[in-house]
């Protein structure tokens, strides 16, 4: 089972591994999170990012990123070698949710549900108006 890291501008990796943790309670151990804030420097990132990467690696992860071209991003792309560790950007909800219940397939298939899980997660639904009621004056007995 590939090891599942969430890079992210903080506070949302560490919000995204609560989440994922409160619907999947046994895969803490799978997931390792990193919040990157403005303050933080390029190379403790980094190093913070490596030393996660050995936690997990099982021998595969999947690093979860927020947006392409940003800090968090750029951060993980420096962690691919390209046949070990793959990087997906646009992380959600849906994304964690749907690599955890497939957590089982390989890396390959894994990043594939990821993206079917981000993108069938992003539903426009129908704006309905309040619907104005008349009180309830009826009496139970």
């Amino acid at each position: 089972m590939p090891g599942l890291m969430i890079i992210a501008h903080a506070p949302l990796a560490s919000a995204l591994k609560a989440v994922a943790e409160h619907a999947y309670p046994e895969c803490s151990a799978m997931i390792e999170a990193l919040d990157v804030g403005p303050q933080d420097s390029i190379e403790a990132l980094e190093a913070s990012a490596k030393a996660m990467l050995e936690r997990v690696k099982d021998p595969d992860v999947l690093v979860l990123t927020d947006v392409v071209g940003a800090t968090p991003c750029n951060l993980a792309q420096r962690l691919v070698d390209g046949r070990h560790v793959r990087v997906i950007a646009g992380v959600n909800v849906s994304m964690i949710w749907r690599v955890l219940c497939y957590a089982r397939e390989p890396l390959e298939a894994l990043a594939g549900r990821a993206i079917t899980g981000a993108t069938q997660g992003v539903v426009q639904l129908a704006a309905t108006e309040p619907q104005a009621t008349a009180p309830n004056t009826a009496t139970t007995r």
